[in-house]
């Protein structure tokens, strides 16, 4: 190799490097909704809290907070946008609003969603123990790689598990924060710390994951593998 051929290397290996961090930001923001996403899981208990302190009436609080919802989720279906990103915020809301309605306390619209990210936070640790880390078991078919980084690709299962971990306790401290307000704090309290919680852990989250994925090989495409040996098959039946 020149020294003229040193520079063209290293070019073409930044231009690859900087395409494979694209993918995986272009991934992770396809598999989690996005900003957009964030904030369409936050504003409706901002809503909530926001009415609630002001009226003190949990229906009204609540509904209006379903309502928006509502309304983000018709977008969403209006704009195309998968059916996933569409109604996992208005079922999430909706359970909430009935949870606080239906038994008379405030701090009953957030006790779903802190129980899903408690749930959540324990299945990413108790996963990554068993070697099969959630966020590969999620993020394999968005990168089109399935189970291959299990058995066939050891760095990007390393990053797999390291990401998972960096969910899970991240969501285990946030909810070491909430739970306690749930028990002994008020109903407004609660409501401003979990929406002052909402975007913040879920954006370093996602950072720590795209860091992780981005130093890991490249996911091995099992389906342009399948593809290819449909065509040599079909190539040696004709010949």
């Amino acid at each position: 190799m020149t020294s003229l051929d040193k520079p063209m290397d290293q070019q073409a290996q930044g231009a690859s490097d900087a395409d494979a961090r694209a993918a995986t930001e272009a991934a992770l923001f396809e598999a989690f909704g996005g900003v957009r996403g964030m904030v369409e899981t936050t504003v409706p208990g901002l809503v909530f809290v926001a009415i609630y302190t002001v009226k003190r009436d949990i229906h009204s609080a609540a509904i209006a907070a379903l309502g928006l919802s509502l309304v983000l989720g018709v977008a969403r279906l209006i704009g195309k946008d998968t059916l996933k990103h569409a109604f996992s915020g208005v079922f999430g809301v909706a359970f909430g609003a009935v949870f606080a309605m239906m038994s008379g306390d405030a701090k009953n619209f957030y006790l779903p969603g802190m129980l899903y990210s408690l749930g959540l936070a324990v299945a990413y640790i108790v996963t990554s123990l068993a070697g099969y880390p959630l966020l590969g078991l999620i993020l394999g078919p968005v990168f089109k790689e399935n189970l291959s980084w299990r058995t066939r690709n050891p760095g990007r299962k390393v990053a797999y598990t390291k990401a998972s971990w960096a969910w899970g306790l991240i969501l285990l401290a946030k909810s070491a924060i909430l739970f306690p307000l749930y028990w002994w704090g008020d109903a407004t309290q609660l409501g401003w710390v979990k929406v002052a919680l909402g975007i913040p852990p879920m954006l370093l989250s996602v950072y720590l994951t795209w860091i992780f994925l981005a130093k890991a090989p490249p996911p091995i495409d099992v389906f342009a593998e399948m593809e290819a040996e449909e065509r040599e098959k079909a190539a040696t039946a004709e010949q």
